[in-house]
């Protein structure tokens, strides 16, 4: 049987092997647990392990640095030194980079002790979650209503080493809990992102989801039309993250974004709300903390291989209203004449006065709509960055101040650039769980915000 290595001896194993001229080696090892519940009742649950190894092999050519990447998950022993091989012969093939740049030479900031084993989790992480959801099933359950969703929690460690002498580790913990309620007010949707599961609160969730049921039971038909919104920080969330990720540097510098200016270059320096509103990143944010130091297993446009291990800091991608960065590579950076910024695994939303709570925008809505989630979010155009999706899991209607009933469902069509821009109030910002994109970016912290005009295009008949 063929040995199983440690991931940091990994790393090291496949330098030695190495003939190119530079190596990078980034070996990621996860655990994984989760919690799955239908009609009031937990399903299943399970803990999962699995590991991965990527090779990044540079040759040197008279034209500039080609890259070979080849990535395989469970490696062993003796698979090593054919995965080595192989992104050498990956790099042979390929011409000269355009992203090449020196390999990063000082280490920033690391996330544990290189030597220490990987960081894991186990069903234990839902010691207190459990319970928690058995009650909630109870009241459901005595109410006429049904629960269903999961909780997931990951925890990746991550090491990368390179022939220059770079070794970095990060632990990342990702966390979440989904909840959907179905009754005879429809169906609601609640959920929250975590790092460890201690600062879920079950029944404040339970509690809103019911809340939202019993609104549910007056139902109001409403027409398509432009609607004042007031929507909650999960559905901010769901539109900045579809933002950030089109905000890359080099695509907007050679007009391809709403974010290329006319005539060339970008359009960072341009004021795009009247409103204070700053969008940021920051790796140390609390309750929202993430890797300090570029990890990029393949090279993009709006990422780097050449760039592990850059350290990363605090960002503002909108500052004061402005826009003031884009997600930068070295490359980019160098074609567009700003500063590096490399993408950060987080975002937050904020104004300085930090805002009003969702309730209270609520209690000051003459007539409008409030949404609860949207989802099925598509791209329409990006020279605007127009979006096109569905609401779910609750719009509904406020009349003088007070929610009076829900209402059907809508197709939007809506940019968040041009959002920005018609912001009538921007509230408090807490740590919120995109409904979307919860898959794929889970650390946002979001305010609830005021649209005067949402564009609610068609009623649709999803439920």
């Amino acid at each position: 049987m063929s040995q199983v290595l440690r991931p940091q001896e990994a790393v090291e194993r496949a330098l030695a092997l190495s003939r190119a001229d530079d190596c990078l080696v980034i070996a990621d090892e996860s655990s994984t647990a989760n919690l799955r519940w239908a009609g009031n009742t937990l399903t299943t649950n399970g803990v999962t392990r699995s590991n991965r190894l990527t090779v990044i092999a540079l040759r040197r050519t008279g034209g500039g640095v080609a890259a070979g990447v080849v990535s395989r998950a469970a490696v062993t022993a003796a698979d090593l030194e054919d995965l080595v091989r192989a992104a050498e012969a990956d790099a042979a093939g390929n011409a000269p980079a355009e992203d090449a740049a020196p390999l990063v030479a000082e280490a920033g900031p690391g996330g544990g002790a290189w030597d220490d084993a990987p960081a894991d989790t186990g069903i234990g992480v839902f010691g207190a979650v459990a319970p928690a959801l058995g009650e909630a099933f109870a009241e459901a359950e005595a109410r006429g209503d049904r629960l269903y969703g999961f909780a997931n929690h990951v925890v990746t460690s991550t090491f990368l080493g390179t022939s220059g002498g770079l070794r970095l580790r990060h632990d990342q913990p990702t966390g979440l809990l989904e909840l959907n309620a179905k009754g005879a007010g429809g169906s609601a949707w609640a959920g929250v992102g975590t790092r460890d599961f201690a600062d879920v609160d079950v029944p404040d969730l339970t509690g809103g989801l019911a809340r939202r049921l019993e609104w549910g039971r007056r139902r109001v038909d409403l027409p398509a039309g432009r609607y004042e919104t007031v929507l909650p920080p999960s559905a901010v969330a769901d539109l900045m993250i579809y933002l950030y990720w089109s905000a890359g540097a080099q695509d907007a510098h050679d007009g391809r974004t709403v974010f290329s200016a006319p005539g060339g270059g970008t359009r960072v320096g341009e004021k795009l709300t009247g409103l204070p509103v700053t969008l940021s990143s920051d790796p140390r944010a609390a309750g929202l903390e993430c890797a300090p130091f570029v990890v990029a297993h393949a090279s993009s446009r709006e990422s780097s291989v050449f760039d592990n291990g850059l350290a990363l800091g605090a960002t503002e991608w909108i500052s004061g209203g402005t826009l003031s960065a884009l997600t930068q590579t070295r490359r980019s950076a160098a074609l567009t004449g700003l500063p590096a910024t490399p993408a950060v695994d987080n975002l937050s939303m904020s104004v300085p006065d930090g805002g009003a709570s969702l309730e209270d925008m609520v209690a000051r809505t003459e007539r409008g709509l409030l949404l609860t989630c949207l989802w099925y979010i598509r791209e329409v155009d990006p020279q605007r960055l127009l979006l096109t999706g569905l609401t779910r899991d609750g719009v509904y209607l406020v009349e003088g101040g007070e929610v009076v009933g829900a209402v059907n469902n809508f197709r939007f069509n809506e940019s968040p650039v041009d959002l920005l821009g018609r912001m009538t109030e921007v509230g408090a910002t807490g740590p919120t769980l995109p409904r979307e994109w919860s898959d794929y970016f889970t650390r946002t912290a979001m305010p609830p915000v005021r649209i005067a005009d949402f564009n609610m295009s068609t009623v649709s008949q999803a439920s």
